[in-house]
């Protein structure tokens, strides 16, 4: 059991890091357009580039876990990206999150802990 916790953890980390990566990326763009330049733009900013390596590492481990644990326990775990992007968006992002936000990923936490039993 301990192992699939740490296992998903990571997992969802890396899949709540990149999608911090991604906000960051996203937000020095130029705005949206099907063009050349857009995508250019896009393929060359770093944050993007760390972004995929972030999303392609959880994929890596999402392989694993399925392979080696039943789905009915690992999946409802990956609710742990919630906790994980709460806090990826008040410590690195800046954002202030209201109180109700807090109680709601704080009942996730405790239905992850009932999937554990």
């Amino acid at each position: 059991m301990f192992r699939l916790l740490i296992l998903v953890a990571l997992q969802t980390l890396f899949l709540s890091g990149g999608n911090v990566l991604l906000k960051k990326g996203v937000a020095q763009l130029p705005p949206f357009q099907w063009s050349k330049t857009y995508f250019m733009a896009l393929i060359q900013d770093y944050w993007f580039l760390a972004c995929g390596i972030s999303f392609g590492i959880a994929s890596l481990l999402w392989l694993f876990i399925l392979r080696h644990f039943p789905f009915s326990q690992a999946y409802p775990l990956t609710a742990l990206a919630y906790v994980f992007g709460l806090l990826a968006s008040i410590f690195f992002l800046g954002e202030s999150v209201p109180a109700v936000r807090i109680v709601g990923v704080a009942l996730i936490v405790i239905g992850c802990i009932l999937v554990m039993k």
